[in-house]
């Protein structure tokens, strides 16, 4: 490429894409470490389908409303049949008039189909140019610092990308873990290159005018907050309009903050709320409080996630793995010509309530027998659901074609097709190859089983955009979803399962436990050979690859309270021959228990942990038992500090729709009382206080903002310690090999 511009053959990084009039303005960060913004022309398209007077009336209101487009009608691709179909493409000269242009015609125009009309401008850029966040670029640029060419000189599919060095500033409240909204702190701490600074509260002129001159000092590319999104930033703004000092935030002179709205939402019969966003100009603020993927995977996640969905890096942190397979899948229809619709109206096809009872079965699950075992294998398919996709080619288009009667679906009435390669499978499958490849690199490295490895952070993050696809695949709001779709998936994985589990007993093996993708398997003198032969001769028969996860000194399936017969699936404890413990469904292993029983419970674990095999556990009970005698004794005494006895719990509607007295119910009026506004899907914090107290309020007090005579129901948590205790305590016998 050549250039007349200051900055020829400009090559760097892609931090940031952001519309404003004329197209997107770019921030690069060069080779050598300049951080540039640059403008790239860009006009966003969308599709309007319907009666030639009608699309002229579309035109005519634009017109009218003065904005500025032009328009041509182009061939492309209808979804579920795969059919051309011509129609009018209209592209908006001012990114900015976008939204409110499609809102104009959506509002006089309901007798038109829209299409690719509700895509975020960001991401609508990254899908047309091929350009992502974190892109290695080239860029032609003009006398006036436009751009006339760019061109990739990486992959989001690479797996040897190089990242750029990223200067990384912190914000966060002095002291304290919760939400600061329940009890503010009184400085604010400040991580730069040469270390933490405290600044004090007491004097907002002070305050902001060293924020701003450390930020200027600094120029950060990243600010990483704890409750920055709702209570450091808004806060930090308050304090600006009431001083009259302008905060330098974003990199952009006199750019403020930009925002997004706090939403609650339910999801799989659960409640979620996540805070409003505050996203920069020219630099990213991420939240750590406010970021799944962060909390998963770290930054090394999170820039992987951002690279493949093509979403920018403050969003992707604060959004779903949802949103970013949703992404994929949008990209993927762009560089296809597909019409992404703006409302979907595929219905679910017509079938008996006998059609539902065969196919509407969901994952194969073999009940444990409680108790305690030795000698068992754990052997997981690999992305078991994305897998089962891409080999038998589900996706909503390819389900109950009338071309491949005999494709049939086992134990379903769906058939599919085998000519029409299917969209969902050619989005999943470079996608399950990349995770492959980072495991198997994973396999050469002594620390393969450090968390924090990079290959590990994004291998982790790329499961998390597989996990979520099989449940968008049947969501009926999804734009590449459909029901039937999701039932051949569960149908095949049932069969899948089916065939691991002859094939495993036909060799010696007795299947101790199965739940949708994973075999625990229970031989006599088990030996790793034999539980990879296994593996390999199953993977090969059912084309799903299946790892051997490891071999358990002991692991322990504990009775439902309900039902002490009757194995909880999800709820185990076992060490593996090297040493690692996993468990899962245990007081340890939640969040919302306080954290002196998760203490003592893993400290229970550790004696166990050591054990060699059953017998050897037993003899470390008397030790464990004391480790909860102790634990009791210092309850009793009132020697357990009030924050270690904090549970959390998640608002399932607002505080003023609880019906009863139900301690989430108390701690949220206690909070509301106080001025502290809380939605449906918001946590709360508490201490038991006195939970048999006649008078509600008097049973549980919200934190941090209980008073100083506040004091802990120890009976009560004596109760729920004695409870996570017991079941390691008092181990069943299980079923020998």
């Amino acid at each position: 490429m050549r250039s007349n511009s200051a900055f020829p053959d400009l090559k760097g990084w892609l931090l940031d894409a952001q519309p404003i009039s004329g197209g997107m303005m770019l921030w690069i960060l060069t080779e050598d470490e300049r951080r540039l913004p640059v403008l790239f022309p860009f006009s966003p398209r969308f599709c309007l389908s319907g009666s030639p007077d009608r699309q002229e009336e579309a035109v005519r209101i634009l017109e009218r409303a003065d904005v500025r487009f032009s328009r041509k009608t182009v061939e492309k691709t209808e979804f579920m049949s795969g059919l051309p179909r011509d129609v009018l493409e209209i592209a908006i000269a001012n990114p900015l008039v976008f939204p409110d242009a499609v809102r104009l015609l959506v509002r006089h125009c309901d007798h038109l189909s829209f299409y690719n009309c509700d895509i975020p401008l960001p991401r609508m850029f990254f899908y047309e140019t091929g350009l992502f966040p974190l892109a290695f670029c080239a860029l032609d640029l003009d006398a006036e610092g436009q751009v006339q060419e760019s061109a990739c000189l990486d992959s989001p599919w690479d797996i040897d990308y190089r990242l750029p060095d990223l200067r990384i500033f912190t914000l966060a409240p002095e002291e304290g873990d919760g939400n600061p909204r329940y009890g503010l702190p009184s400085a604010l701490a400040i991580g730069t290159s040469d270390g933490v600074r405290v600044l004090a509260g007491d004097d907002p002129v002070l305050l902001l005018e060293t924020l701003n001159r450390r930020l200027r000092q600094e120029d950060p590319d990243l600010v990483l907050s704890d409750w920055g999104d709702d209570w450091i930033f808004p806060g930090l703004y308050a304090i600006s309009r009431r001083t009259g000092i302008p905060l330098e935030l974003s990199r952009t002179p006199g750019e403020r903050t930009r925002s997004q709205r706090a939403r609650t939402w339910y999801s799989y019969g659960k409640v979620h709320f996540r805070p409003g966003a505050c996203l920069l100009s020219g630099r990213w603020h991420i939240d750590r409080t406010n970021s799944f993927i962060l909390k998963e995977a770290g930054l090394d996640g999170l820039f992987e996630q951002a690279r493949l969905a093509r979403i920018p890096i403050q969003e992707m942190a604060r959004t779903s793995t949802g949103t970013g397979i949703t992404s994929l899948q949008l990209a993927h229809a762009v560089r296809r010509n597909i019409l992404i619709p703006w409302r979907k109206s595929e219905p679910e096809s017509f079938g008996t309530a006998l059609d539902l009872l065969e196919t509407d079965k969901g994952g194969m699950v073999f009940l444990p027998p409680p108790g305690f075992h030795e000698s068992v294998a754990e052997l997981d398919f690999a992305s078991m659901y994305p897998s089962l996709m891409v080999r038998f080619n589900i996706s909503p288009e390819t389900v109950g074609c009338s071309c491949c009667p005999e494709n049939r679906v086992p134990g379903t009435r769906h058939t599919i097709c085998t000519r029409r390669p299917g969209f969902v499978p050619e989005v999943l499958a470079p996608l399950l190859a990349k995770r492959q490849a980072y495991k198997e690199r994973l396999e050469g490295h002594t620390n393969d089983r450090d968390k924090d490895h990079p290959d590990n952070r994004r291998q982790k993050a790329i499961k998390w955009l597989l996990v979520v696809s099989f449940g968008y695949l049947g969501y009926k709001n999804a734009r590449f979803g459909r029901i039937e779709a999701h039932e051949c998936v569960t149908a095949y994985g049932r069969e899948v399962l089916l065939t691991a589990k002859e094939m495993a007993e036909e060799r010696g093996f007795r299947v101790l436990h199965g739940i949708v993708d994973s075999l625990w398997l229970q031989k006599k003198d088990l030996t790793p050979e034999a539980c990879a032969e296994l593996a390999r001769v199953v993977g090969k028969e059912t084309g799903i690859v299946l790892n051997l996860e490891g071999i358990y000194r002991w692991i322990g399936f504990f009775p439902s309270e309900k039902s002490p017969s009757l194995a909880v699936p999800n709820r185990f404890l076992g060490v593996f021959r090297s040493g690692e413990v996993k468990m899962r469904g245990l007081e340890a292993r939640r969040s919302d228990m306080p954290s002196f029983i998760r203490r003592v419970q893993n400290r229970m674990v550790e004696i166990f942990a050591d054990a060699r095999d059953m017998e050897e556990y037993r003899r470390r009970i008397p030790k464990a038992r004391e480790a909860v005698e102790e634990a009791m004794d210092a309850l009793a005494e009132g020697r357990v500090p009030l924050a270690e006895l904090v549970f959390r719990k998640t608002l399932s509607r607002p505080p003023a729709e609880y019906t009863r007295a139900t301690v989430t119910a108390i701690v949220a009026r206690e909070l509301a009382g106080r001025g502290i506004p809380l939605e449906a899907g918001e946590p709360v914090r508490y201490i038991l206080t006195n939970v048999r107290d006649r008078d509600p309020a008097g049973r549980a007090r919200a934190w941090p903002v209980v008073t100083a005579d506040v004091t802990y129901d120890r009976k009560k948590y004596r109760e729920i310690l004695l409870r996570a205790a017991k079941p390691l305590l008092e181990p069943q016998d299980g079923l020998s090999p």
